[in-house]
């Protein structure tokens, strides 16, 4: 059977990741050969103090990206995309997005990147005996608890922006275990209900008088029935209206998740690392840590399998704006080079930088860094006035 005829007969998945600067799709057939891919590029903005995307950002990126996939498939094959076998959506981890009962987002989505929970985080730790980072959903939640900020009240439910899209496909409010291990602890399956307890006894002694039980999503492991995209679900992918409701959907997942599956880290004594515009180890346990420690979050795999995990906000994001500097550079010089090759080119070339990178230092912070306790981002870059300042050695320090 050829592609076409599988792509035509649903023979097909679907995955689409929410990343922090691309949103991709990528369309396998029945064997896992990638058939035909699509993406968008956004980018996250801090407003009023937080990094956010707006739900129109969302909205139109994961449609873009669709688009851009379903017209991939169209010049490939000659046929339009109109039913997929199976389909899932993973994006980044933690974050907070609070709805009230109409359904209306009622503050802007706070990503992973905010390090504006700290007060929060460090007392959850200490009432749990459990680590809490800032980033994680349960600690943006308390934040705001402990900062008496309007919208508590109006609280209906709490959830990840995986867990978000999801909902916009299946009408289904669910999550994979691996996300929703960044929103709350997971234990034996599902949220720790000793440390829902302490969280409910903690946030009624501030006036939040709900159960958190009731507003987190409801935790699913990988192969779990999540649902079905809905009539609403698949007009809102496809608003030209070729894609067909009634396709089964997986529990959706974090980055984390994704990184684990992608690269078979899911077994215990196993692990991966994942680069990007965080940066983050991901080691699968045999056993329960022994003690608590602040540089290392304890998440699981999509099956439930505990997982230590180090995480750090800042990677690639300093970088990735000097590979578009020298793109505007290459634009102005008139060449039509494009940014994948300009990464090839850069990439390459820091290999013939010197080990030390000509004392070249690169400071990377974007945003605040937990793990070092710096509050916020300023990025900037240092040379030794006699050092060797040159484009390989440049580049390679901020590799």
């Amino acid at each position: 059977m050829t592609i076409q005829e599988k792509i035509e007969q649903g023979k097909t998945f679907l995955g689409i990741e929410l990343g922090s600067t691309r949103i991709k799709a990528t369309l396998t057939d029945d064997t896992f050969t990638p058939a035909a891919s699509g993406s968008y590029e956004w980018e996250n903005r801090l407003e009023n103090g937080f990094w956010t995307y707006s739900l129109d950002d969302i909205h139109s990126g994961i449609r873009g990206c669709y688009a851009d996939l379903k017209k991939d498939v169209s010049e490939k094959y000659g046929v339009t995309l109109q039913t997929i076998g199976a389909a899932g959506v993973s994006a980044m981890m933690h974050g907070y997005m609070a709805f009230g009962a109409d359904g209306r987002l009622l503050v802007p989505f706070r990503t992973w990147r905010n390090t504006t929970t700290e007060t929060a985080a460090a007392e959850l730790t200490e009432l749990f005996g459990f680590n809490i980072p800032q980033r994680w959903s349960v600690a943006h939640l308390y934040q705001a608890i402990l900062n008496k900020e309007p919208h508590i009240g109006d609280i209906v439910h709490i959830t990840t922006l995986a867990g978000y899209i999801h909902s916009l496909l299946t009408g289904r409010r669910v999550l994979g275990i691996g996300d929703a291990s960044g929103m709350f602890p997971i234990s034996g399956g599902n949220y720790n209900s000793e440390m829902i307890a302490k969280f409910n006894e903690a946030a009624a002694a501030h006036g939040f008088g709900k159960d958190i039980g009731a507003i987190l999503p409801e935790v699913l492991k990988a192969g779990e029935n999540a649902g079905s995209l809905t009539e609403d679900g698949a007009k809102f992918l496809d608003p030209a209206g070729d894609l067909k409701a009634g396709i089964p959907v997986c529990p959706p997942e974090g980055d984390a998740g994704t990184g684990m599956a992608a690269t078979n880290a899911v077994l215990p004594r196993t692990g991966n690392i994942s680069a990007g515009t965080s940066i983050f180890s991901m080691l699968v346990l045999e056993k329960d840590l022994a003690g608590v420690y602040p540089e290392i979050d304890i998440v699981t795999t999509p099956d439930g399998a505990p997982v230590a995990m180090v995480h750090c906000n800042n990677c690639c994001s300093e970088l990735d704006a000097w590979v578009k500097l020298f793109a505007q550079f290459a634009k102005l010089a008139g060449s039509d080079i494009t940014k994948p090759a300009i990464y090839d080119l850069l990439y390459n070339n820091s290999l013939n930088g010197d080990k030390d990178c000509g004392g070249v230092i690169a400071y990377n912070y974007l945003s605040g860094e937990p793990v070092t306790g710096v509050a916020s981002g300023r990025p900037m870059y240092f040379r030794e006035p006699d050092g060797n300042m040159d484009l390989a050695n440049f580049f390679r320090a901020q590799i």
